[in-house]
């Protein structure tokens, strides 16, 4: 298996192949994502949004999206926007190398911390995290200001 940077620290993409390999492990979790899913990706890179993907016999097996930002609270942070193996990978190594690459760049960049999200009913997600040495720090409260889906499934 190898992590493989799809866009560089500044969001420009260097392997346009992989981004568009990976748009069928990214709707596994986010189905909402327009149909125009490169077009959109541009978008979130321009953001600061960085993407790496990890590859597995030649096939996109997992991918991250992921940022570094300046936060006040925590210094300098690693946040992951996705983090997400494809489900016939689960439990194979995917996450764990997505997670080990994101922890080099923390390293490399000068990072405090490395942060996510995670809906509080992917309870098999927060076991793995658990694992990886993540800790719940903070409850996440947020308001949904557009009318646009958000491809959350609360059931």
């Amino acid at each position: 298996m190898n992590v493989v940077a799809v866009t560089d620290a500044r969001g420009a993409i260097v392997n346009a192949e992989l981004l568009a390999a990976a748009e069928g492990v990214h709707r596994q979790l986010r189905p909402h994502i327009r149909e125009d899913y490169v077009g959109r990706m541009k978008e979130v890179f321009a953001g600061g949004a960085e993407m790496a993907v990890a590859v597995v016999h030649g096939n996109v097996a997992g991918i991250t999206v992921f940022r570094v930002l300046e936060k006040t609270h925590s210094g300098r942070d690693l946040y992951c926007d996705d983090l997400i193996t494809d489900e016939s990978q689960r439990s194979s190594g995917v996450g764990h190398a997505l997670i080990e690459y994101m922890e080099a760049i923390c390293r490399e960049r000068q990072c405090d911390t490395f942060s996510l999200d995670s809906g509080t009913w992917r309870q098999q997600a927060h076991r793995f995290y658990f694992r990886e040495g993540m800790t719940i720090t903070s409850f996440h409260f947020d308001k949904k200001i557009s009318k646009a889906p958000t491809g959350i499934k609360f059931s």
